[in-house]
């Protein structure tokens, strides 16, 4: 997970006129939403890490998110190519740019804003109503009342060197609308931490996701040593868009657990 940033409009206007049947997507949960909105017949170019929903499989893979193939993205002439600010690469965001492509850079850092971004993506593909169903649903969940409990979690990110969750970022807003502080809360995006200065954080409870590094039984056994961990579906806690319900809910029962 990359933390440069760039410079790019979040928002394209809607007086855009030309109709956005063709589209190509730079991150998978754009994807994703893009299918969820009923427009993944509109794709024609997507990430080789775009595996979801299955269909997605059918649609031409154009590289990967920090190595995409820009020529071939010119060629296919998409009326809207979809990024993210930290998925994606600053130049070639601007490769497409100069070569007159629209690119809609998204940066959601937190839950609200990714309600907003997919409102406006919707909208841009003529979905709103659609978009409209999934906001609401989320705002629902926002709008329950906080937890009583609040467990104090680490949330790992990269083993070598240990990188943990901070703030600044949209996983740390997710667990913390989800019920629980997180222990990084007071540093930038993704510090690296040792493990004793973890151990010093005292959390009650660590989570070990599945992506962007793969933590598995082994490592869980390692932390242990300092807090309950639970290995996670990274996709609930990175993955902005359909998925935000059941992770809102998924997180909202583990940290209530005893």
């Amino acid at each position: 997970m990359a933390t440069a940033r760039f410079g790019g409009p979040f928002r394209v206007p809607y007086t855009h006129r030309m109709p956005i049947d063709r589209i190509v997507s730079l991150v998978p949960s754009l994807t994703e939403l893009v299918f969820w909105l009923g427009r993944g017949g509109s794709l024609v170019g997507r990430t080789k890490f775009c595996d979801a929903p299955v269909e997605a499989a059918r649609i031409e893979a154009v590289g990967g998110t920090k190595d995409p193939d820009v020529a071939r993205i010119i060629a296919l002439a998409p009326a809207l190519v979809l990024a993210n600010r930290e998925e994606n690469r600053r130049e070639d965001v601007e490769a497409l740019r100069a070569a007159g492509l629209t690119v809609l850079v998204t940066d959601p850092e937190t839950v609200v804003d990714a309600v907003a971004m997919i409102r406006d993506i919707a909208r841009l593909l003529d979905a709103a109503e659609r978009g409209e169903t999934l906001a609401r649903d989320i705002e629902e969940l926002l709008a329950q009342p906080p937890p009583a409990r609040r467990p104090r979690v680490f949330v790992a990110v990269w083993k070598r060197p240990l990188l943990g969750l901070g703030r600044d970022a949209y996983g740390h807003d997710l667990i913390t609308v989800a019920g629980a502080e997180n222990v990084l809360a007071a540093r930038p995006r993704y510090p690296e931490v040792a493990m004793d200065g973890l151990r010093a954080l005292t959390p009650d409870l660590v989570l070990l996701p599945d992506e962007p590094y793969r933590f598995g039984a082994e490592d869980a056994r390692a932390f242990a040593a300092i807090a309950p961990s639970r290995l996670v579906d990274g996709r609930l806690l990175w993955w902005y868009g359909p998925r935000i319900p059941e992770a809102i809910r998924t997180l909202r029962e583990l940290f209530a657990a005893p």
